[in-house]
């Protein structure tokens, strides 16, 4: 028997409707709990393709030009944005939930805290690929000021999103590390985990201009 390395041919066709019906499913998940969704770019080649004529944004971006006043819960409205392409999946911030999103250094950190604390200390938590960590809380509550001056901790609030998993990204897929079903879809105030990434800046050694806020998944005036 000979053995071939070779992996078998997938059709560029059926790898596009494999991956549509998975971020159509995510997409659909995250409606049903009353997070809003809206379309985002679709991942082709080395560039995030939205189909708005003239368009110069390269990154990933909402597919949208009124992303914010179109993202919904309506799920006929969200299977409608994923019928025919594999978008990505944006989840706009500021009405369910904000985001904190912050190196993996301080990520990590918290991480390890809340599991000593217990269940209930963190919410969901998605991870990219590029090493950005973003932090699910209830919404509304503006930066402490350890962490405002920062241009590595980012605030995701009302007009911003962040790319929700199995959404990919350039570097690579967005993931789960704290799974919405692990927490039965409950998010923490956003003063506790504040005050755990507060905690965890005098035990980490990290750069503290690493990321700056223009080029984090955040700000994008389009």
């Amino acid at each position: 028997m000979q053995w071939t390395v070779h992996r078998p041919f997938v059709p560029p066709a059926l790898v596009d409707r494999l991956d549509r019906i998975r971020l159509r499913r995510a997409a659909i998940r995250y409606a049903e709990h009353g997070w809003p969704v809206t379309p985002g770019a679709r991942l082709t080649g080395h560039r995030f393709l939205c189909g708005r004529p003239g368009c110069p944004i390269m990154t990933c971006h909402p597919a949208l030009e009124s992303w914010e006043d179109s993202a919904s819960t309506d799920l006929g409205r969200v299977h409608s944005w994923w019928r025919h392409g594999a978008y990505t999946v944006l989840l706009a911030t500021g009405w369910r939930f904000d985001v904190l999103e912050v190196p993996a250094s301080l990520g990590l950190r918290v991480l390890g805290t809340s599991r000593l604390l217990g269940a209930g200390a963190l919410g969901p938590v998605a991870v990219t690929a590029a090493g950005r960590w973003m932090f699910l809380t209830r919404p509304g509550s503006p930066l402490r000021s350890e962490l405002d001056h920062r241009l590595d901790v980012v605030r995701h609030g009302l007009g911003s999103w962040i790319p929700a998993p199995p959404t990919r990204m350039l570097e690579g897929p967005v993931r789960w590390a704290v799974r919405p079903e692990r927490t039965q879809w409950r998010l923490p105030e956003a003063e506790v985990v504040q005050s755990l990434l507060v905690d965890a800046l005098g035990t980490v050694r990290t750069p503290r201009l690493t990321v700056p806020r223009q080029m984090s998944t955040a700000r994008r005036a389009v």
